[in-house]
């Protein structure tokens, strides 16, 4: 054993000791960290125009501060981009992370000398709480490979801007520096596809112990891997690989193709990351669900689903969330975002300690016939299939079919299967009744005539990358939407039959 995994385990029961004093203590935490945003607020243009020396609760918070998404904050977030002074946050933010909008364009999110740190502390806390779990340090003293974005940055402007993942590169502890890979050069080419090549070519005969990115694009790298080995699975590439870190998106409609691509079941952690805070991870195996992060810099506040944007939508604090809810997440940060919708829906599994799973993202559902299915729904469903019959699919998409000539709307679902499987009736079949076990209001459509059942358009090999890379969202912390309640991306051309 080296000296890094030796020492790792008494620093895990260190750290895991010292975060009790939070996970013990959920509402004093978020209260502290109320109070602290408020005091540095003051001091801020926004504070100023929204009157934070009047606020003294989160009650008078409430109704100064109005939540709002990007577009509604841009006049703010525009000024901090021009490099103007305590505009959000007092100063200036040291960073600004781009991400490529799923609801609109670009976004420019704040990252200050306050908020970075805790995303460091996050990730790293992740792996100590493993460690302490399970006993095992070997990957420590391994090579570890992290699937990001470039950690190159803009500095043409007024701050420096770049992908959350490239940020965060810059502040990975010396410590795993000698051990991390890939090397800079390759961490910086922009085409995914030729990146994940170079990337592949450099990994292949390294021991690589630990790999981290976001499951589409490690199984993508999985499948480059192979493809230029020779080999049959990553276990003989790789048979020191014991750890699997992973976010962004859920993980179970992915499991079965990457465990056939590894040829073998891996220890995973689940992250649950976002340029606008780090805020849960997964701290056991036993039961479900990601440690909501109370002491890291941000205070939550959460709208039942079913309330978004009417009038007089409640605002829950901590101590008013019921488990098995879809909420709307809120947030107020340490870099300066103040009651800010970041899009994202959670379910709260349990409520000692908090833990939340990700149900999906609340402008993206299907409900063209008042059906309103969500993520959570159709990831799972095809969770089920997958695991059922033993697919492999690789990614999916679901829109309604709404003009059909002399047949009723349905729901198509298009999914790229690793190889195409025999009876493709059958799955569509099963994929229907799980649906209508699921989501009631689309059994009642099925059932009423109203929708025809659901139909599977098989997607060619590589076609959702195709449609990624064409939109310039190929690899890195981009991510494929699940559902949509129209045909713009079911009708590119990236998935036309040929």
């Amino acid at each position: 054993m080296g000296l890094k995994a030796a020492l790792s385990i008494p620093y895990a029961k260190y750290i895991v000791r010292k975060n009790q004093k939070w996970i013990n203590h959920p509402l004093e935490s978020q209260q502290k960290v109320f109070k602290h945003l408020i005091e540095q607020g003051r001091k801020t243009k926004f504070g100023k125009d929204h009157e934070f020396d009047k606020i003294h609760s989160v009650k008078e918070f409430k109704e100064k501060v109005p939540v709002r998404d990007y577009e509604a904050l841009k006049i703010y977030f525009d000024a901090v981009r021009k490099g103007e002074n305590n505009v959000l946050w007092p100063g200036k933010p040291i960073y600004l992370s781009k991400t490529s909008g799923t609801t609109s364009g670009a976004k420019y999110i704040p990252i200050t000398k306050e908020s970075i740190p805790f995303h460091i502390k996050a990730a790293r806390d992740s792996i100590l709480h493993y460690i302490l779990r399970t006993g095992s340090t070997g990957f420590v003293n391994g090579k570890m490979i992290f699937l990001q974005g470039s950690p190159q940055l803009d500095y043409s402007e007024a701050i420096p801007t770049g992908r959350l993942s490239g940020i965060v590169a810059h502040h990975v502890p010396a410590y795993l520096q000698r051990n991390r890979m890939p090397s800079f050069s390759a961490n910086c080419i922009e085409d995914w596809e030729e990146k994940v090549d170079a990337i592949s070519r450099e990994t292949l005969k390294q021991p690589m112990h630990l790999i981290s990115g976001i499951p589409p694009w490690v199984q993508m790298y999985f499948e480059k891997l192979i493809e230029i080995s020779g080999k049959e699975t990553i276990k003989d590439i790789f048979p020191n690989f014991e750890l699997f870190i992973y976010g962004g998106v859920n993980y179970a409609p992915y499991r079965q193709s990457m465990e056939k691509l590894m040829g073998r079941s891996v220890d995973s952690i689940e992250l649950y990351p976002a340029s606008e805070g780090f805020i849960a991870y997964q701290d056991q195996k036993e039961e479900d669900g990601l440690l909501l992060l109370l002491d890291g810099g941000l205070y939550y506040e959460f709208i039942p689903a079913e309330e978004y944007g009417t009038e007089g939508a409640k605002r829950l604090a901590l101590d008013e969330v019921e488990l098995n809810k879809n909420y709307v997440l809120v947030l107020s940060s340490n870099a300066g975002l103040w009651s800010y919708d970041i899009g994202d829906t959670v379910k709260f599994v349990s409520l000692n300690p908090f833990r939340i799973k990700v149900s999906g993202r609340i402008k993206h559902f299907t409900s063209a016939f008042g059906e309103h299915v969500i993520a959570e729904e159709v990831e799972e469903a095809i969770a089920f299939i997958n695991t059922k019959f033993a697919l492999g699919i690789k990614e999916f998409h679901l829109a309604p079919k709404i003009q059909v000539e002399g047949e009723l709307p349905y729901h198509e679902w298009m999914i790229e299967f690793n190889s195409m499987p025999e009876n493709i009736n059958l799955i569509s079949r099963e994929l229907d009744e799980k649906m209508c076990i699921l989501n009631p209001y689309y059994k009642d459509l099925i059932e009423g005539k109203v929708l025809q059942k659901l139909k599977i358009r098989a997607v060619k090999r590589g076609g959702f990358s195709e449609y990624m890379k064409s939109k310039g969202k190929l690899g890195g912390q981009n991510k494929l939407p699940r559902l949509s309640n129209n045909r713009e991306i079911a009708d590119h051309k990236a998935f036309m039959q040929e």
